[in-house]
């Protein structure tokens, strides 16, 4: 039986990948692309306001000090239980958020969302730990890779319609 997978489908899925990377980097990105394209089906959301350019701008600020502090010596790993509760809240958000905008259903969004999440925190924690133990790249630069591979999927992510 052959499924067809719909272009905002693969776009909660991949946002929800890129929160489990940086949690605060997806909505930002997100939240980018709907100030600059509000989507009507958020309107009458709770996620509305991730359309309003002040929440664009501050998701970024957000998302920028997320990534500094990453590479600080005394984070926590993400796989311990507060920072992955967020990354998959953050992943189940703009999940739902991507579903409420294309008029399907916000708690299927949310799902995908944050079962990429969750993937994708652990993906890219043992891809770092990888990197660092026997690439032997210093933290700071393996965390730099890390950012640039995030960033950058999550703009080709959010090129889907």
């Amino acid at each position: 039986m052959k499924t067809n997978i719909k272009n905002y489908q693969w776009k909660a899925l991949g946002l929800g990948a890129v929160a489990g990377m940086r949690s605060l980097t997806a909505p930002a990105i997100l939240s980018h692309q709907l100030s600059l394209a509000p989507a009507g089906g958020l309107q009458n959301s709770p996620l509305k306001y991730l359309q309003k350019g002040p929440v664009a701008t501050g998701l970024k600020l957000l998302a920028a000090s997320e990534m500094a502090g990453d590479k600080l010596p005394d984070v926590p790993d993400r796989i311990t239980l507060a920072p992955i509760l967020f990354r998959t809240a953050a992943g189940s958000a703009v999940g739902a958020a991507v579903f409420i905008a294309n008029q399907d259903r916000a708690v299927t969004g949310a799902v995908l969302g944050g079962l990429a999440a969750i993937a994708a925190t652990y993906g890219s924690f043992y891809l770092r730990r990888f990197l660092n133990r026997n690439v032997k790249l210093p933290n700071v630069l393996s965390g730099a890779v890390e950012d640039a591979i995030t960033i950058g999927s999550g703009i080709v992510v959010t090129k889907f319609s």
